[in-house]
């Protein structure tokens, strides 16, 4: 007797822990973003399901390709819970990732989302870089068809190396996986951090911190 309460015991521990591991799952069949309630909660209140219709779960555009006439020489077209209110509490969104010849799209994470990336045309190397201490660059140059996984949260980039554009579907893990660009937050934060700060970070002179802020 005393062996089934420890089995059942060890049962509902390993239960609980995968349980709270996890994203809960919805309590109903949809929970549409409002997105200009009134009520502030993580994430999104629901829209009056009697208000919803199917313009809530479609979004258009993304066999348009991206602007990649900037100084990255690439374009991210994003559908998340803010341009797809039905994604709210599904934990998933998606985007089409362009970039040109020689283009790149910079070190960045998202802080709430693991990433795959499908490439549907040209020739992309897609990397990630491992946490501290070891910091190790784990990249694939990938073809079209090719599938590359980028964990929850890491440091990762894509660039084009081939002689056309390049483009990639790119899934995510959170309805709202938000972007956090490597050099944007070190060296565009507002206010500035301080530059005798980073200057002994990256083991640069102050001028040098100098010249790059200037750049964001």
């Amino acid at each position: 007797m005393a062996s089934h309460f420890v089995s059942l015991g060890l049962i509902m521990l390993i239960t609980s822990s995968f349980s709270l591991a996890s994203d809960n799952s919805p309590l109903q069949d949809f929970c549409v973003a409002d997105l200009n309630g009134p009520v502030h909660v993580n994430g999104f209140a629901c829209k009056d399901p009697k208000l919803v219709n199917a313009d809530d779960f479609l979004f258009r555009g993304l066999h348009l390709a991206g602007n990649t006439s900037n100084p990255d020489g690439s374009q991210s077209t994003r559908v998340t819970v803010a341009q797809l209110p039905g994604l709210n509490t599904l934990g998933i969104s998606m985007a089409r990732l362009d970039i040109a010849p020689g283009g790149v799209n910079v070190p960045h994470t998202h802080p709430r989302a693991a990433e795959m990336v499908l490439v549907i045309e040209g020739s992309m190397q897609v990397g990630f870089v491992t946490s501290n201490p070891e910091n190790r660059l784990i990249s694939k140059v990938l073809q079209k068809g090719d599938v590359f996984i980028i964990p929850d949260g890491l440091v990762h980039f894509q660039s084009n190396v081939g002689r056309g554009n390049a483009v990639a579907i790119v899934a995510l893990s959170s309805q709202n996986p938000d972007l956090i660009t490597a050099t944007n937050a070190v060296f565009g934060a507002n206010p500035d951090i301080p530059n005798d700060l980073l200057a002994k970070a990256f083991q640069v002179d102050v001028k040098v911190v100098d010249q790059i802020q200037s750049n964001f």
